[in-house]
């Protein structure tokens, strides 16, 4: 989407977007008086949408806390182990409150900077509901605060304090850089891109798996190397989900397209890595061999999704590039209903 124009009715097209809107010519004095006058062009009438109940997990910032918990729960069936309930709630609201605050703070700085084009429908939609998001991410951080100092054991707040710490760290950096200016924003934008995405990738594994690790090292005396192997392998894939969504969404795709010819290469090799190691891991760890067989998936899924975006409106793309990262469910749900 090119920058948008600084006119009154612009501004309410991009505040509330829809295919209509977006069709309209700029050159018309007031566009929303043409909305339902407009007939959807033909490109948006065979893209693939959403339907309403994955739109909305995507939109209200449900899809990070669903693989939070997800993927902490398979970390520990993989192992064999039991947690607390407390410990996937904590994880839940610790994501929801963060991911809100994110998407909050991105509009306001978009908006700060003039540059509305960057935004997306889930900014769109935070910034439309504030007034309710804000004291929902508020009441989040809240009860997220009580589970910490009322349920967790203090040698786990002292273990889990330093992940925190450096989710603060890099939370704070990230909206408090200063924008660089016009002629070297790609540059930039482009230096920082893997660092970024490579640290959502670890530190969201590194939550979601160190409570699984933390008791089998305790109970073992010694480092489980192979659920070490499967977080590496679900970090990456934290990574190139990461990498998918920025390549997808990034405004400047036409001048990147001579260099990024997409991310279906490596998903693929991210697919055969944890394939071999699920084979190899087979009869030995047949749980975690079947875990990394469902991170294998979630990466193909990743390629097919890369393959089919051009059938795919934006803001399906971007909620089904969450929804594959829950493969682990093919294992859990068995699981949960065997008496």
């Amino acid at each position: 989407m090119r920058a948008p124009d600084q006119t009154p009715y612009h501004f309410l097209a991009i505040i509330h977007p829809s295919p209509t809107i977006r069709s309209v010519p700029q050159t018309l004095p007031n566009p929303q008086a043409q909305v339902h006058a407009t007939p959807r062009s033909s490109a948006t009438s065979r893209s693939f949408d959403a339907p309403a109940p994955l739109r909305l997990w995507h939109l209200t910032s449900l899809d990070a806390p669903t693989v939070a918990v997800v993927w902490t729960l398979a970390f520990a069936w993989a192992a064999g182990i039991r947690l607390p309930a407390w410990i996937p709630g904590l994880l839940a609201l610790t994501a929801w409150a963060v991911y809100i605050a994110d998407r909050l703070l991105d509009a306001r700085a978009a908006m700060a900077r003039g540059d509305l084009g960057s935004l997306r429908e889930r900014h769109l939609f935070h910034h439309r509901h504030r007034r309710l998001l804000i004291p929902v991410a508020a009441l989040a951080s809240s009860a997220a605060a009580c589970i910490v100092f009322t349920l967790m054991p203090a040698p786990a707040r002292e273990r889990n304090s330093l992940l925190a710490c450096a989710a603060l760290l890099y939370f704070t950096t990230v909206h408090s850089e200063s924008v660089p200016s016009t002629g070297n924003r790609l540059s930039f934008s482009s230096a920082r891109l893997f660092r970024k995405e490579l640290l959502v990738g670890v530190l969201f594994t590194a939550a979601c798996a160190l409570p699984t690790l933390s008791r089998v090292w305790i109970a073992h005396l010694t480092a489980p190397f192979p659920l070490l192997a499967a977080a590496l392998i679900f970090s990456l894939l934290a990574w190139l989900n990461c990498h998918a969504i920025d390549r997808w969404e990034d405004a400047r795709s036409k001048v990147c397209a001579g260099r990024h010819k997409g991310i279906a290469r490596p998903a693929c090799l991210l697919a055969s890595a944890a394939s071999v190691l699920a084979v190899s891991m087979a009869s030995s760890q047949p749980r975690l061999a079947a875990l990394l067989a469902a991170a294998a998936a979630s990466s193909l899924l990743l390629a097919l999704l890369d393959q089919l975006r051009p059938q795919l409106t934006p803001l399906a793309l971007r909620a089904l590039a969450d929804l594959v990262l829950l493969t682990p469910l093919i294992l859990l749900v068995p699981a949960a209903l065997r008496p």
